[in-house]
């Protein structure tokens, strides 16, 4: 489960800003998370509630913001989003790193980060 050990490293990061900057109590914390990088929400959500108890955070609310995946083709410069593809056989949608242009190699610019976008603290 990463969703434990990315929300820890949140809430150190969180800390750490609070603590330089003298605050009291952390109300928001807002990130974004990419949709390839396969953090649960909902267990983000529980991991974070679970390790800010009895922190400056404990009564601060997440607000999580989704990021959908982006491509950029070096052969014929397309850029634009991931491109799906049904395999009825297995009944899943995957997700194609092939360009819908020239069908050359894509390299993936969005979608499979997770940052921290702000802070609101009260100081």
């Amino acid at each position: 489960m990463h969703e434990l050990s990315m929300a820890n490293s949140i809430i150190e990061t969180v800390l750490s800003e609070a603590n330089r900057r003298n605050a009291k109590a952390v109300l928001e914390v807002h990130l974004v998370v990419g949709r390839y990088t396969m953090l649960g929400p909902d267990q983000l959500r529980y991991c974070y509630k679970l390790l800010t108890k009895d922190t400056p955070l404990e009564q601060s609310r997440l607000r999580i913001e989704h990021e959908e995946g982006r491509v950029r083709c070096g052969r014929c410069g397309f850029e634009g989003p991931i491109q799906l593809r049904e395999e009825p056989q297995y009944h899943l949608t995957l997700p194609t790193l092939e360009c819908p242009i020239c069908e050359g190699a894509v390299e993936m610019v969005a979608g499979r980060s997770c940052y921290i976008k702000s802070v609101r603290l009260r100081t």
